[in-house]
């Protein structure tokens, strides 16, 4: 009985996470050479890892984003040009190709959510 509490209590929230949420997936290409170092944010809700050649890193919007929402995806080879776009993930999943120089994948076919990416703009000030 102890061990079946804990499963209890994580397993709703594993399914709502993995099921309910809108998500973002980005695959890096398994031709690649260097690892990415990447900065998820979405609404101010920080995450920093690596990313290695034939991953993926996953992170979740929210189920009812109001007009403010934000996500955004910075990533780059150490010691070189950083790479930042802003995503409106889509329900239930949508998927960013990335090719083995760290470059968005947009050749048509290659299963790229395009129609789902912008550049980052950051606004730093509000009137």
């Amino acid at each position: 009985m102890p061990l079946l509490l804990p499963v209890l209590i994580f397993f709703p929230i594993f399914i709502w996470n993995a099921f309910v949420l809108p998500t973002a997936t980005v695959h890096y290409s398994q031709d690649a050479l260097h690892e990415l170092q990447y900065i998820w944010n979405v609404q101010d809700r920080i995450y920093k890892g690596r990313v290695f050649a034939g991953s993926v890193v996953v992170d979740h919007g929210f189920l009812f984003p109001d007009p403010e929402f934000f996500m955004e995806f910075s990533w780059g080879v150490e010691n070189q040009r950083w790479h930042c776009i802003s995503i409106k993930p889509k329900w239930p999943s949508m998927h960013i190709f990335l090719d083995a120089n760290g470059n968005i994948d947009m050749r048509k076919g290659s299963s790229t959510d395009v129609d789902r990416l912008k550049e980052c703009q950051w606004e730093l000030a509000k009137p």
